[in-house]
């Protein structure tokens, strides 16, 4: 497969902008797609202020933080990725919404394009069956934020075929990103093992076994955790969380899987971390303002 010089990112998230920045400092053309006009100003506001931070830094040159911000374009119109080499999607966690994405980008990209999902949970196979191309569909999930975390898992699909999965881990090198490579089961590698030890943080704040803080702090300084499970729930979003212990549950159909009743309901009540302001903790500016730890 010749080599990638053009890619399309869908969604123009934390996630999708944070692969695009990846592509442009790494001398590859970016299309970054979202229906939403003002995301996408913030991203490439957001991408354009942490290209100047690398060169302030001294790890990008001035020609070539000039170069990346040069190759960064941004759009409301699907039919630019035309011509692109490989598109990644990094939008809702839906499969519904995901299926259909891949069914209108099959119909618009080259034939020769490859699919990648950032899903960090949902079947490739299943994502794949809505193109007409599913040996050019793979999983490709980077952990969050993009720029900063080292590891990508690739997710080979029922139908991948090699060169897609030789040319998709080729690109992740080129981002400077170790690569990892899962079969297509739910959950893949990282979230079978990462969520339900959150789920099982949830179960010990519901049961009342332990405080939030006593949780995070315990898996902080008893096991060398950089964030406790709590903390990180809020970050990824608590939505996010539920949507993949949903999927875990009925792919591997094992009640162990099961959400917990807080989980649902935090997610229930709009309480879906960071991005909101409010999760297991109190982000909002009250808390900020007396310098106290968050807490609801």
């Amino acid at each position: 497969m010749a080599n990638i010089t053009s890619v399309g990112v869908i969604g123009a998230g934390q996630m999708g902008s944070g692969i695009a920045q990846l592509a442009a400092v790494n001398d590859i053309d970016v299309w970054l797609y979202d229906t939403d006009s003002e995301a996408l100003i913030k991203a490439q506001n957001s991408i354009s202020n942490n290209i100047q931070r690398l060169l302030s830094k001294g790890q990008l040159s001035q020609e070539k933080s000039a170069d990346a911000v040069r190759r960064l374009r941004c759009s409301s119109r699907l039919e630019d990725l035309h011509s692109v080499d490989f598109v990644v999607e990094a939008i809702v966690e839906s499969e519904q919404v995901k299926k259909s994405l891949f069914s209108n980008l099959d119909k618009i990209v080259k034939s020769s394009a490859i699919l990648a999902s950032n899903t960090s949970s949902i079947s490739i196979t299943r994502l794949a069956s809505a193109t007409s191309r599913p040996c050019q569909v793979i999983g490709m999930h980077f952990m969050n934020p993009p720029p900063i975390m080292k590891l990508v898992e690739i997710i080979r699909g029922a139908d991948t075929s090699e060169d897609t999965y030789c040319a998709t881990k080729c690109l992740a090198e080129r981002f400077g990103k170790t690569v990892i490579c899962s079969q297509d089961y739910s959950g893949f590698i990282v979230n079978r093992i990462l969520m339900p030890m959150i789920n099982e943080a949830f179960h010990t704040l519901y049961t009342g076994v332990a405080t939030k803080e006593d949780i995070d702090t315990g898996m902080k300084l008893g096991t060398n955790h950089p964030m406790g499970p709590l903390e990180l729930a809020d970050f990824i979003g608590l939505d996010v969380c539920l949507s993949i212990m949903k999927v875990l549950h009925v792919g591997l159909g094992d009640d162990k899987y099961a959400p917990c009743p807080l989980l649902v309901q935090c997610v229930d009540a709009g309480r879906l971390g960071k991005k909101r302001g409010i999760g297991v903790y109190d982000y909002r500016s009250a808390a900020a303002d007396t310098g106290k730890s968050p807490r609801l």
